[in-house]
């Protein structure tokens, strides 16, 4: 049995990767609510989200800028850059194939995946790349519960991040545009909705959040490398699924829960099975709740 103190400790850390990965099931469940497609590409996104992030913040702190202000450009900058490679990879892999088959789109995606990571690689090289600045240590202790500065970092600005998604969705002119395209794109397209912009709009803001996943996670662990994309998108996918695969608020709670549920496990059993635990509970939630946390069962389309 983990201690008292040991057990919050655990679900602090838990909270703390959770709300990365919540950030990068937000793409996912975006993406499938509007095309219906899994953007296996999206890992590598993430990926890069955090590449950026940290040669920004190495340019910006070298220029001479405090780390207060370095840090948050360079998080807007790995946003912003990524959120093209997000419209340049919905125009080039998917887009074309969108009237096509199941088959092609999931391959077009898996190619993508394969190609960005290479590109990486043969950019940056097979070395981890490392975040100029040391911030992990720091921090303060509630009770026996140690909680780093960038653990709080980690979970306001996921926390913001996620509100102000679901208000956009929900209250801004284009969220309405993307809740109509979601819910029947021909029809949408016959009343106006520029269907094509909010499928553009919904890549750039899945891969805008997946790059802000990922300077915070540099940030947390100091380094990654451009392998990084492969295991966190596949924790962020089933997240996704978790929680309701097209559903906003169910990738939030399915990415949270996960994250939790992983740190326990690792306390509770040994890190080197929390990967297990993870896809365990994913295949019994798909047997005794296909549809997800949040998700509801809806009927086919004739």
């Amino acid at each position: 049995m983990i201690p008292g103190g040991q057990f919050f400790q655990q679900i602090v850390n838990g909270l703390t990767v959770g709300a990365v990965y919540a950030l990068i099931a937000l793409g996912y469940t975006m993406v499938y609510g509007i095309i219906e497609l899994i953007n296996f590409a999206h890992g590598e996104i993430y990926m890069i989200g955090a590449y950026v992030g940290t040669i920004a913040a190495a340019l910006l702190l070298g220029a001479g800028l405090p780390a207060t202000a370095a840090i948050p450009l360079a998080i807007v900058a790995a946003a912003a850059i990524t959120g093209l490679y997000g419209l340049s990879a919905e125009r080039i892999a998917y887009r074309p194939l969108r009237k096509a088959g199941r088959l092609a789109p999931l391959i077009s995606a898996l190619g993508l995946s394969i190609f960005l990571q290479q590109y990486v690689l043969l950019a940056q090289g097979a070395r981890d790349k490392v975040f100029p600045e040391e911030i992990t240590s720091s921090g303060f202790t509630l009770g026996p519960v140690r909680v780093a500065f960038v653990q709080v970092l980690i979970l306001a600005v996921a926390a913001l991040l996620m509100v102000a998604l679901q208000a956009f969705v929900r209250r801004t002119r284009m969220g309405r545009a993307m809740r109509c395209a979601a819910q029947d794109p021909v029809m949408a397209s016959l009343v106006g909705v520029p269907v094509d912009r909010v499928i553009a709009l919904t890549f750039i803001i899945g891969s805008a959040l997946a790059a802000v996943a990922g300077v915070l996670v540099v940030m947390y662990y100091g380094k990654v490398n451009y392998l990084a994309g492969y295991t966190a998108g596949l924790k962020a996918f089933t997240a996704a699924v978790l929680g309701g695969i097209g559903n906003i608020p169910g990738a939030m709670v399915g990415g949270l829960f996960l994250g939790v549920v992983e740190s326990l496990a690792a306390g509770y059993i040994g890190g080197e099975y929390k990967d297990v635990v993870a896809f365990v509970m994913l295949v019994v939630v798909l047997i005794v709740r296909p549809q997800g946390l949040l998700g509801v069962r809806v009927p086919d389309k004739i």
